[in-house]
């Protein structure tokens, strides 16, 4: 059984730093895609940062040049870390994952951010 499992999350300032770690687990094969998403409260969840597993990467624009995610694939850990942020970006973050060859997509069960003006 895959699980996700978020750590990090909680208060800061504005203008501050912090960074989410996410460890998944129950997979022989690895994984694809990992990212982050936020859902903030009245609104659907975004994508915030993905990486492939040969590492690309891509972000949303809000948050590009400020947060940057990264991945061990043999450890099969996906973080975030972010910088200069702001209240817009408090939200619960979720960690997302897709196994190798079959494709099939897992949740964590989110890690809540929440920035202080």
């Amino acid at each position: 059984q895959v699980q996700l499992v978020e750590s990090g999350g909680g208060l800061v300032q504005a203008g501050g730093s912090h960074r989410l770690s996410c460890a998944a687990s129950g997979s022989i094969f690895g994984f694809n895609a990992m990212g982050w998403y936020r859902q903030a409260p009245g609104k659907q969840r975004e994508l915030v940062a993905a990486t492939t597993r040969g590492g690309s990467t891509n972000y949303a624009d809000s948050v590009e040049g400020r947060f940057t995610i990264s991945r061990d694939n043999a450890k099969n850990t996906v973080s975030l870390q972010m910088i200069s942020l702001k209240p817009e970006d408090t939200a619960v973050y979720y960690c997302n994952a897709e196994e190798r060859y079959f494709h099939r997509n897992y949740w964590g069960q989110g890690t809540q951010v929440t920035v202080s003006s």
